[in-house]
């Protein structure tokens, strides 16, 4: 791990920061070590179905803009940093949880936890379970520091324009999973029902999609997973917003190909930072951080 995986992680950052939105790409990373794909039943192919591909490239300019962009290099299959940091499996991990270890989170018992056991909706990762040691290693070392890396980032913004706007970036599957049904729409925003972020942000990433042509939907089927709920405290002076992109608009889905739509949906995607960028100062700031 510690060879393949270093950094396990990368920041692109501005020049100099010109808006208070933090960029995070936490399922992108595709970089899967060997002594993980030695220890899967599934082929390289099959674990990145659960992998955003491509997506930090697609923000890839948000730099530009004066904005950071925070992206991991570890796989989702590998572990997934949108979850508790102790979400752990039991089915999953052969010695027995520490006491602290949240074994029964819906994610986990669905065998999506910190360290997932499946990929898609049933596909069984592992060969055999994992020892306890090997678990805690990854949260350690990668989990860990990621997570710390994202504080510093929103503290940062924060402390240079009195509020922080973190833009959680994922993509979706074109085609639901089975118990959703109906077409996927090209894009999900998800605030945690308008907790997580001023409806300010969510209205102006929504009107600047639809705008575009583009067909929005709104906290269904993806309200925001851990980070934009952990993160997203408007009155805090933080505000989280998760956006999901149907992975058809811009990759072929069964070959992981980038697709002719790219250039399209990152060059739409800067419309829509634009829009965030210019709501902000729409956004009030906690009176704490005023003063």
């Amino acid at each position: 791990m510690e060879r393949e995986l270093s950094p396990p992680f990368g920041v692109a950052r501005p020049a100099e920061l010109a808006a208070p939105l933090v960029f995070n790409s936490p399922h992108s990373g595709r970089v899967y070590p060997s002594a993980f794909l030695a220890s899967s039943k599934l082929d390289a192919l099959t674990l990145r179905r659960s992998e955003d591909a491509y997506v930090e490239e697609l923000f890839g300019f948000v730099s530009a803009l004066g904005s950071p962009l925070l992206y991991a290099h570890f796989p989702r299959a590998y572990l997934d940093v949108n979850r508790e940091p102790y979400e752990l499996d039991p089915a999953l991990i052969r010695d027995g949880l520490p006491h602290y270890a949240n074994t029964q989170s819906v994610r986990v018992v669905g065998g999506l936890g910190t360290i997932a056991r499946i990929v898609s909706e049933s596909d069984e990762i592992y060969r055999e379970p994992l020892s306890l040691v090997a678990a805690l290693e990854r949260i350690n070392r990668l989990y860990t520091p990621y997570h710390d890396t994202l504080k510093a980032l929103l503290a940062e913004a924060r402390q240079a324009f009195g509020l922080a706007v973190l833009v959680d970036c994922h993509s979706m599957p074109s085609n639901p999973i089975s118990d959703q049904g109906g077409a996927r729409s090209d894009f999900v925003l998800g605030d945690r029902y308008g907790t997580s972020c001023s409806g300010e942000l969510t209205r102006a990433a929504a009107h600047a999609l639809k705008a575009q042509g583009y067909v929005v939907a709104l906290n269904k089927p993806y309200a925001g997973g851990y980070i934009t709920e952990h993160y997203g405290r408007p009155h805090a002076g933080v505000h989280a917003l998760q956006v999901e992109i149907n992975r058809a608009l811009y990759m072929h889905e069964s070959t992981f190909d980038k697709s002719s739509g790219f250039d399209r949906i990152k060059r739409d995607l800067e419309g829509m930072v634009r829009a965030l960028i210019a709501a902000v100062p729409e956004i009030a700031v906690p009176r704490a951080a005023a003063e």
